[in-house]
């Protein structure tokens, strides 16, 4: 749990205070909002979510809502699962692990894991998972119980905080040419998806971009 204490972790708590301020502002249970950060912890899924209840929008319509936005996280799951996985991990361990991957994680698995051994990842992707939650729910109270004393616009900026934070995070880790280019091209499609269907504009455009940088990279491979 403790590779959960660094500056990710940081930028995740100080983003749940500005989910937890938003919890207090519209009047939502501050126990269900923490149950929704322990069983959820996909901050657009949680907003939509508290949202969708709060405006008595229909309860099926919610789940489906929830679910197309946890869509964007499948690529996510995908590339990082062969590296957490042990040498003779349980199905029910690998989805336990699974459960803990959306945006920190994947950039700190990435980072963190090749240099665990690998029988010590799931237990290490579990530790480092329920450290993230933990310091997500402290910030969720932190910010449901200060927000009197946050200035309304404050609590809406630091939920900018995660997808900015993620960006830096993106360009400090590239290292291959191919990693570059697919930043270049998803940030090029961005313009280009914004409305999709479904609020599925961060998926097109991360999923656009890494496969067309991947189909290029095999191309020149290929010619070389």
């Amino acid at each position: 749990m403790r590779g959960s204490l660094s500056v990710p972790g940081l930028v995740l708590a100080v983003t749940f205070i500005g989910f937890g301020g938003l919890l207090h502002d519209i009047g939502f249970p501050i126990s269900a909002g923490l149950l929704s950060t322990v069983l959820v912890w996909a901050l657009p899924a949680q907003v939509i979510l508290v949202g969708g209840i709060s405006s008595g929008t229909a309860l099926p319509a919610v789940a489906v809502a929830v679910c197309l936005s946890g869509v964007r996280l499948m690529p996510m799951v995908v590339a990082l699962m062969p590296l957490i996985r042990g040498r003779r991990t349980s199905l029910a361990t690998e989805l336990f692990c699974a459960h803990f991957i959306a945006v920190t994680m994947w950039v700190e698995g990435f980072r963190l894991l090749p240099k665990v051994p690998v029988e010590g990842r799931p237990p290490f992707t579990i530790g480092l998972g329920s450290g993230l939650i933990a310091i997500s729910v402290a910030g969720n109270l932190a910010g449901f119980f200060l927000t009197d004393r946050l200035p309304g616009p404050l609590s809406v900026a630091l939920l900018l905080l995660t997808p900015i934070s993620f960006s830096i995070l993106l360009v400090r880790n590239a290292k291959a040419h191919v990693d570059w280019l697919a930043i270049v091209l998803g940030a090029a499609l961005s313009p280009l998806v914004i409305g999709s269907p479904g609020g599925l504009d961060l998926f097109w455009s991360g999923v656009g971009g890494g496969t067309l940088a991947f189909a290029a990279a095999r191309l020149l491979r290929w010619q070389a």
